[in-house]
Order: structure tokens, then C-alpha cells, then sequence
């Protein structure tokens, strides 16, 4: 997480927020799975093919949705290298929005939506087939946040804490947010997480060079300088 810029650093937040605010909603929608938690759409698994053959395949189905994601996500960043991220933002916006259009229709394929969402963002941050930051799911955050504060504590050299904690506390900041929005208006939540995502599609094309600023920016940036 350390080799990350500033700058990455915010959008990685950022994107934490959106997850936490997706895994809200799907939990809550679907009474107790999750879009980006695969670990608890697991051991739900492992419940249901001892209890409940339903919850069992809600389960595989939200885990296969969430790995055919990242599958998705793998090749079309494999065939667009120097635009990566705006592909797979673009990718991400595409699906949240999607799953919002149609959520209230009540059926779970928008939900598998969501957590093949939640899979294809998780490469945001992937190199050589390193993934330097886990988006969606924190315990791997945790972890690095335990590791650093123990390096705090025995006074270690660039202790590395304050970084998983935002990011943990991005995630948790977008659960809150889902929760209170979910309260109010259902299922139409999820088209801010959707907006957030196309919104930062956009800044990743921008800086790709694909999308160029207006006139008025541009006429605007001439002035400052």
C-alpha cells in the first residue's frame, strides 16, 4: 500500500466507500450475504449444504458472479494496458448501474451484479499480477494495520498505519452511508454508489488523456499560470 501515490491513495479510499456502501445494501437486501465479503458468502456455503439448499446457491451464485468479475476485469485490462484503471472503472460504473436500473424488479441477478462489480474493482490497483491494495474486502487491511502499529509501538522506521486505517475507515464511512440511505430509499440507493464510480471513470480517462478538458478549463488552467 506504501508504493501507492497520494493521489491513488484517494481514489483507493474512495473506492473502499463504494464497496462499503454496495456490501451494505446487498446485505440487507438479501437478508444476510454479501457483494464484496466472499469470505461470509463461504462459510454461508458451507451452512446451507448442510441446511438450506437455497443459501447455498445464493452463495456459489454470489461467489462465481464476484470471480467472473475479476475474470472480466483480468482480460480487458490485459488488452488496454496504458488505460487500465479507466477500463476498469468503466467496468465497475457499468455493472453498479445496471444492478441500480433494475434492482427494484426484485430479482437477485442484480445483485450478482454487484459482486461481480466488486470483483473486477479489486484490480484496480493490480501489477504483474500483484494485487498492492485489496479494495473490498479489510482484513487483509487489518492485518496492515495491526503490522504498523506494532512497528509504532517498537518504534520502527516508517511505521505504515495511517493508510489501512483510512482505507478501513472509507469502508466503513460508505457502510454507515448505505445504512442511513438504505433506511430511507430502499434499493435506488445503490445509483450513488453508481455515480461515484462513473464520476471516477471519468478523472481515470481524463488522466489517460482520452478525455480532454473543455475550453472554458483550459482557458481556466491558462490564467492560473
Amino acid at each position: 500500500m506504501r508504493t501507492i501515490s497520494p493521489d491513488q491513495l484517494t481514489l483507493a479510499v474512495l473506492i473502499a466507500a463504494i464497496a462499503g456502501m454496495v456490501d451494505v445494501v446487498a446485505f440487507l437486501a438479501l437478508g444476510g450475504f454479501f457483494a464484496s465479503f466472499m469470505s461470509g458468502n463461504s462459510t454461508r456455503l458451507a451452512i446451507g449444504a448442510t441446511a438450506n439448499w437455497l443459501d447455498l446457491q445464493l452463495a456459489a451464485s454470489l461467489i462465481g458472479a464476484f470471480v467472473g468479475g475479476v475474470t472480466v476485469a483480468a482480460v480487458l485490462r490485459h488488452r488496454h494496458r496504458t488505460r487500465a484503471q479507466a477500463v476498469t472503472l468503466t467496468l465497475v460504473a457499468g455493472l453498479l448501474s445496471i444492478a441500480a436500473l433494475f434492482a427494484d424488479l426484485g430479482a437477485t441477478w442484480p445483485m450478482l451484479l454487484l459482486a461481480s462489480a466488486m470483483g473486477a474493482v479489486n484490480l484496480l490497483f493490480e501489477s504483474d499480477g500483484d494485487i498492492r491494495v485489496g479494495l473490498t474486502y479489510m482484513s487483509g487491511t487489518l492485518v496492515r494495520l495491526g503490522q504498523g502499529l506494532a512497528d509504532l509501538l517498537t518504534q520502527r522506521q516508517r511505521a505504515e498505519w495511517q493508510r489501512p486505517l483510512l482505507l478501513w475507515g472509507g469502508f466503513i464511512g460508505g457502510g454507515l452511508i448505505g445504512v442511513g440511505l438504505y433506511a430511507r430509499f430502499g434499493l435506488p440507493t445503490l445509483w450513488l454508489p453508481a455515480l461515484l464510480a462513473a464520476a471516477l471513470s471519468l478523472f481515470a480517462w481524463r488522466a489517460a488523456g482520452v478525455v480532454t478538458p473543455t475550453a472554458a478549463e483550459q482557458e481556466d488552467s491558462a490564467d492560473q499560470h
